[in-house]
């Protein structure tokens, strides 16, 4: 609790809320970018899966 409020003190409160935000969002916005590369393979695989659909 110390570190945060000598933190708070040194660069100020918005940057200290600022950097707390980020560093407890990482994780999701990690996630995020490996949902989204992986969406071109899971379309292929849609693709590949689907049964070809002729018109009459």
């Amino acid at each position: 609790m110390e570190v945060w409020i000598s933190m708070v003190k040194d660069v100020g409160f918005p940057a200290v809320v600022t950097f707390f935000l980020l560093h407890r969002i990482e994780g999701k916005i990690d996630e995020l970018i490996q949902s989204v590369q992986l969406i071109p393979h899971h379309q292929e695989t849609i693709r590949s899966e689907e049964p070809i659909k002729r018109e009459a």
